[in-house]
């Protein structure tokens, strides 16, 4: 099997990258400003964005792309920009071993607005797994 083609392969990718930008962005905010630390973030993404899809010939015409797809892909990208600007205002406060807990909660909503607007379905066992993330961390994330 293509170790590329499997949504795990990205997946936990996916989980590493998110541990170090954590980190990284931990250290990178050090007397700067959150917001302005992710307007250079997302100049960095952009960049690599592009060359990206230069490279792999991936661009599209814009007017390809549907009116409905168009409109929840800028509201990803507000919610995107929301979540990191919230992201690394926590980070600038708080430790990243409590930061970056807390924000995997993501995960838990996701489950729940899955369920509640796409209309997902979710097992028992599922719904166990949702529940422990929850509480490992919050536990992770609470400093005696």
């Amino acid at each position: 099997m293509n170790l590329t083609a499997s949504w795990q392969f990205w997946a936990i990718l996916s989980a590493a990258f998110a541990a170090l930008t954590a980190i990284f962005a931990k250290v990178g905010i050090a007397g700067v400003n959150p917001d302005f630390a992710t307007f250079i973030r997302t100049l960095v993404i952009i960049a690599a964005l592009a060359a990206i899809l230069s490279v792999t010939g991936q661009w599209q015409s814009p007017g390809a792309v549907s009116q409905r797809t168009w409109v929840f892909l800028i509201l990803s990208g507000l919610a995107t920009g929301a979540s990191w600007i919230c992201y690394f205002r926590a980070l600038q406060i708080g430790q990243a071993a409590e930061v970056a807990p807390i924000d995997k909660l993501s995960v838990v909503l996701v489950a729940i607005f899955g369920v509640s607007f796409l209309g997902e379905k979710l097992s028992l066992v599922n719904w166990a797994g949702i529940g422990l993330i929850a509480v490992g961390a919050v536990m992770v994330a609470v400093r005696p």
